[in-house]
């Protein structure tokens, strides 16, 4: 069973910009879900892995490939689909895997047919396999990105905010797909979207300015928390009170109500209501440091 082992890993893009700070994680087999917000360095990690750039310092091994010393073994057991996916727009669905088959290796002819048309089908897209990629909607492109990283059977996948700018019902049918693929290969999921990881990822970490700040398995993380996620429905005025003196975790307009979420180890005050935490409340007490002093915290 392989793994992908991330060691010290750290890039910088110019001597003020550090996208990626001594980041080492210890990915299993099955689905690993990277949660951080915009800018805080996942697309860095994705590409340093998919051997698209080099690290300045530390070491990534899948299995016993060391990648940046042998990409190329590494290549070909990778399944990538990038946060921007281009395609040719004018060109089937077919016949772009079909060339994207070949680029990847597969020279025969009836085993490149035969494999675009079982993805073709795994991916939901065989009754439209004849459509100008083009004319698909965001959620089908998305599929067909998926499709093409599963070309050649690959043990390790990579994707990189999937789910984004999908309707509910296009994001429900990615991620059962993600989740169906994950089962027997290392898949790294790379999001800001919490709902992603809640859902698939049986371990997680969040990356924050460049650093891993937390990792462990979502139940237990949320675990952490019991006891201590309040809720409170306030007049709007009353807001910044509560912003200097409590940590507010969440803020939520709903029928004209302003409710916050606080994390606190006793009642902060008469009318809070204790509630059960989620892998948000999880998230957003990470990022707004009520949890994390920029030290790595681990969860098993």
């Amino acid at each position: 069973m392989q793994t992908l082992e991330i060691r010290s890993i750290s890039k910088s893009y110019s001597s003020e910009t550090k996208a990626l700070d001594n980041v080492s994680l210890h990915i299993p087999q099955g689905m690993f879900g990277l949660l951080g917000p915009n800018g805080a360095g996942k697309s860095s990690l994705m590409r340093t892995i998919a051997t698209l750039q080099k690290p300045d310092e530390g070491q990534i091994l899948f299995g016993d490939i060391d990648i940046h010393q042998n990409p190329q073994a590494l290549r070909s057991q990778l399944g990538y689909l990038p946060q921007e996916f281009g395609v040719y727009p004018r060109m089937s669905a077919f016949e772009l895997l079909d060339h994207m088959a070949l680029l990847k290796g597969i020279l025969s002819r009836k085993q490149r047919r035969e494999q675009a048309l079982a993805l073709l089908e795994q991916t939901n897209l065989y009754a439209v396999r004849n459509k100008a990629v083009g004319t698909f909607s965001g959620g089908m492109k998305q599929r067909f990105g998926i499709a093409q990283a599963l070309l050649g059977s690959p043990r390790l996948i990579i994707v990189d905010e999937p789910t984004a700018g999908l309707d509910p019902q296009e994001r429900n049918r990615f991620l059962n797909l993600l989740s169906e693929i994950g089962e027997n290969v290392v898949l790294l999921l790379s999001t800001h979207i919490v709902e992603d990881v809640r859902e698939l990822c049986p371990r997680m970490a969040i990356l924050a300015g460049g650093k891993i700040v937390l990792q462990g398995e979502p139940a237990s993380l949320i675990q952490t928390l019991k006891g201590r996620v309040w809720h409170k429905t306030i007049n709007r005025d009353q807001l910044p009170h509560y912003q200097k003196t409590l940590s507010v975790l969440s803020v939520r307009l709903l029928a004209g109500k302003t409710q916050i979420q606080v994390l606190s180890d006793y009642q902060p005050e008469a009318g809070f209501t204790l509630l059960e935490p989620d892998l948000e409340d999880v998230y957003f007490s990470v990022l707004f440091g009520t949890q994390s002093t920029g030290k790595e915290i681990s969860v098993c």
